[in-house]
């Protein structure tokens, strides 16, 4: 446990319970598939099928059609439209045609976007609920594509994710949200450096002509459009100097409303962002957050459903000419680009799932090297929110692989009285702790929500020792860096559970060894006799069950190297504040 000075430091007994992993993604260790269902929506108490949304789509567009044509037959109707053609006589125009900058920036927002949502479908198979509250009571989703929760059983988070396809998601096989995230995560870096690139383009040219609206007559102008559109009466298209209401008014919401609240939703599901921001955070708690983030994406999905339904009948040479070749003439010159770019899409669509399984840690090390730096700042938020009791959640989602031992069978049915704690490694004065020792020690409570790295939160009060308090007793040394907690429970792939943090997580007011939970010791389900509770995390961080504490210099020589369990054989990240 301690060594003299100079002398490599022996690690904890558990240590060599750890186990290596492969750098590949290895199906016969991995979760067994499990299908969900076709998504539903709840409306009260009844759930509905979202396939009767196509029908029902069908007929709503039919009756469109028919009462939009009569529509036109009105005087009133046809001097609405002579009126508001569909542009307002002042909307100023674009002289620049489409320019190459325009065309690239186009190109990879499409191509970025379709591996967002891909990686974003895959996430949301984690946990395939939505809800409106914080809390996630089974039976309080609005959403679901999943049965519902099993009753008179225990039916962890992992439980419930569910199977997506390899061609929908990425990498398309169940609980692989570690690689989905860093896929997400990581395009999206680059989406959004690209849409920063159009900001600051489209207003350093004519370009924003197209998109923001100058007068209020874009409105009923865009009324107008869009009865021509139902009517099936196309109006003129001038897209090469401007767009019509409609399109600007569409392209609006989308650039400046729609991808804003994508970003903005998605930082907000941050447990260390969250638990800053007051009382930002507890409106916008996650699971609002998580809704709202998936209408935005359909909202995108619609868009490119209607967007690109459009140009291919109303023009398709043109439109195409104009957008992939910068061309306002009758050639073919937008197909030869667009045949290309869109085989470029479709072979990268379809290596996608199959390279990431193959190539697992090289895409998690690569959306380290992308994202990493940014869950590093994101650490240095102060997770100082606090919640009341009456924001505890009624039910809160259990996960995580059950001790399975006769030590840990003999500590329960001795409740817990012969437990010790061994803290140690580069510190001062190794210790170990019996449950009634840390019971003694300073206690403190927290209310405070929990984020699942799968999509799931609940709130709970917490009480125990904090690990400033333990600090002080063991006194880490100027080279401890990293604290290990090591658990008395085996991950899900074999192996002892474990996950490091670094020295400023340990200092945050609110990191804790907890031993209580809502005014009861900690049951058995959730981490009994001891877990750690580091609230600008996720919860997988929170090691269950805690052995032993040790504190080191650097964490390459544990287990696979990568900062713990779920680090090393799911592929997630040591830092995960978001």
């Amino acid at each position: 446990m301690h060594s003299e000075s100079g002398a490599r430091p022996t690690h904890d007994p558990i240590q060599a319970s750890l186990t290596p992993a492969d750098d590949r993604v290895l199906l016969s260790h991995w979760l067994p598939p499990q299908s969900g269902v076709v998504p539903r929506i709840r409306f009260g108490q009844r759930w509905v099928n979202v396939l009767w949304a196509l029908p029902i789509a069908f007929v709503l567009l039919v009756i469109g059609v028919a009462v939009a044509q009569a529509l036109r037959t009105l005087p009133g109707v046809q001097a609405f439209l002579v009126r508001y053609p569909g542009v307002p006589a002042s909307a100023p125009t674009v002289m620049s045609g489409f320019p190459a900058w325009l065309r690239l920036t186009h190109f990879l927002n499409l191509f970025f976007m379709a591996f967002i949502i891909r990686a974003g479908i895959q996430i949301l198979a984690d946990h395939p609920r939505l809800y409106w509250h914080r809390d996630c009571t089974p039976g309080t989703d609005w959403f679901r594509f999943q049965k519902p929760v099993p009753p008179g059983r225990v039916w962890t988070a992992k439980d419930d994710s569910v199977t997506i396809p390899d061609w929908l998601g990425i990498p398309g096989i169940r609980h692989s949200i570690g690689l989905a995230r860093w896929w997400h995560f990581s395009v999206n870096m680059l989406w959004t450096l690209n849409g920063i690139a159009i900001y600051v383009l489209l207003f350093s040219t004519d370009q924003w002509h197209r998109l923001v609206p100058t007068t209020w007559e874009v409105i009923p102008n865009a009324a107008s459009t869009a009865l021509q559109y139902l009517s099936l009466t196309f109006p003129d298209d001038h897209s090469w100097t401007r767009y019509n209401s409609l399109q600007q008014l569409t392209y609006f919401l989308t650039v400046f409303v729609a991808a804003p609240t994508s970003i903005v939703t998605g930082f907000l599901q941050s447990p260390s962002l969250s638990n800053h921001l007051g009382w930002v955070g507890r409106v916008l708690n996650r699971q609002r957050a998580r809704s709202i983030h998936f209408l935005a994406m359909w909202w995108f999905l619609l868009f490119i459903l209607a967007h690109v339904t459009l140009v291919f009948i109303t023009g398709a040479r043109a439109n195409l000419n104009m957008m992939w070749a910068g061309a306002n003439d009758a050639s073919w010159s937008g197909f030869a680009v667009f045949v290309p770019a869109m085989a470029l899409v479709a072979l990268a669509w379809w290596r996608a799932s199959p390279f990431t399984i193959r190539h697992a840690r090289l895409v998690q090390k690569t959306g380290e090297f992308m994202v990493g730096w940014l869950k590093g700042l994101a650490e240095w938020w102060d997770p100082k929110s606090q919640l009341t009791e009456k924001d505890i959640s009624p039910y809160f989602w259990l996960n995580g692989t059950m001790p399975k031992s006769a030590e840990f069978d003999a500590l329960v049915a001795g409740e817990f009285a012969g437990y010790r704690l061994r803290v140690g490694g580069l510190v001062a004065r190794p210790q170990d702790f019996s449950l009634a020792d840390l019971r003694a020690m300073p206690q403190q409570e927290q209310i405070t929500t929990h984020f699942c790295i799968q999509g799931w939160s609940g709130v709970a009060k917490w009480g125990g020792v904090p690990m400033r308090h333990l600090l002080d007793l063991v006194q880490p040394t100027a080279d401890a860096r990293y604290a290990v907690f090591y658990s008395l429970a085996d991950g899900g792939d074999g192996g002892r559970y474990y996950d490091v943090h670094r020295m400023v997580n340990m200092r945050h007011a609110l990191t804790m060894l907890a031993i209580d939970m809502n005014g009861a010791p900690v049951s058995v389900l959730h981490g009994a006799p001891v877990r750690l509770r580091c609230e600008n995390e996720l919860g997988f961080k929170m090691v269950k069950w805690v052995a032993a504490i040790e504190f080191v210099r650097d964490f390459k020589d544990l287990g696979a190297g990568h900062g713990g369990y779920n680090e090393d054989h799911e592929f997630y990240g040591y830092r995960m504040p978001i």
